[in-house]
């Protein structure tokens, strides 16, 4: 069992940047895909960003390449997504998931774990 908690996100205005952070409980999770998507109102859940044991932090939405990263540190069971260059279409929910297998990382059905959620709202 898996617990994830993100936190992070926050007002800014466009062109800023937020890190967001998401720690996990209950269970190491060096060996799970990791990943972050987004939602806005009245939209489907999209895919962000993701780690993989094979191949690392390397996996990125065209929407966000250039401008976020993704990155985990094992020891503290924490990942984190840095948003640089926001812009008001980056306005949404974003959720840290984790899971087990590690193909089709983009595809928001195979992750076995969700966190709860942060805000992210980018201002014109």
């Amino acid at each position: 069992q898996v617990q994830l908690i993100e936190s992070g996100g926050g007002l800014v205005q466009t062109g800023g940047s937020l890190r967001l952070s998401c720690a996990a409980s209950g269970r190491a999770f060096s060996s799970y895909t990791m990943a972050w998507f987004r939602q806005a109102p009245g939209k489907e859940r999209e895919f962000v960003a993701a780690c993989r044991l094979s191949g690392g932090c390397t996996y990125y939405a065209g929407s966000v390449k250039g401008r976020f990263t993704i990155s985990r540190d094992n020891a503290k069971n924490t990942m984190y997504l840095q948003m640089n260059s926001l812009k008001p279409e980056d306005t949404a929910v974003y959720y840290c998931a984790a899971g087990y297998r590690q193909s089709s990382y983009s595809d928001k059905r195979i992750y076995d774990y969700w966190g709860q959620g942060t805000q992210v709202t980018v201002s014109s």
